[in-house]
């Protein structure tokens, strides 16, 4: 049975297939029309209770929230064992993601506050790596390097002070993973 992914037009759902095609396994993709409300018609609310995409049903699974899909496809199809720091490390920067960077950088009302504060550490950080952890690609990049991607689709932020940040943005950018799916979407 393939992975299902459901997702919107313009969702998260494209976060979940960035990592999907990282990692190789073979999915369905089900465009939901967001429009006409298909998300709340009771099949689909059968796998998200909330209405709400991306969801994935996997075999028996039925899971949503964008970040706990990309932990869930690490664990499972990932090609790395991780000790239970390395995955607590990993949940770190998707809980990051989702609850920190992006209400930081998405909410106007707390751009000008959070911008610097959460830019200056990550130039760091890529000033002295290619990837979050270091030099290997992980779902940790996908789940912050989608927020900064989207970031300059959507609302085209200057970075220019965080040089290792657009390096960095233009690093995952070029991955033909990510062109396939998320980069298709900013043409």
């Amino acid at each position: 049975m393939t992975l299902k992914l459901y997702g919107g037009a313009r969702s998260r759902a494209s976060i979940v297939q960035w990592y999907l095609e990282e990692l190789g396994v073979p999915y369905e993709f089900v465009l939901l029309d967001m429009q006409s409300g298909e998300q709340l018609q009771p099949e689909y609310l059968k796998i998200n209770p909330m209405g709400k995409v991306p969801a994935i049903v996997d075999g028996e699974l039925k899971l949503w929230e964008s970040g706990a899909i990309l932990l869930y496809l690490a664990e499972k199809y990932g090609n790395a064992t991780q000790s239970p720091e390395e995955q607590a490390t990993l949940v770190q920067w998707v809980l990051f993601a989702n609850a920190t960077f992006g209400p930081g950088i998405f909410i106007e009302s707390n751009r000008d506050r959070e911008l610097s504060r959460l830019m200056k550490p990550l130039n760091q950080i890529f000033a002295t790596h290619p990837f979050l952890l270091g030099e290997e690609f992980t779902v940790a990049d996908v789940a912050v390097g989608s927020m900064l991607a989207y970031s300059q689709m959507m609302l085209k932020l200057d970075l220019s002070e965080y040089p290792g940040v657009v390096e960095y943005i233009q690093r995952i950018g070029d991955r033909p993973a990510f062109q396939k799916t998320i980069g298709s979407r900013a043409q």
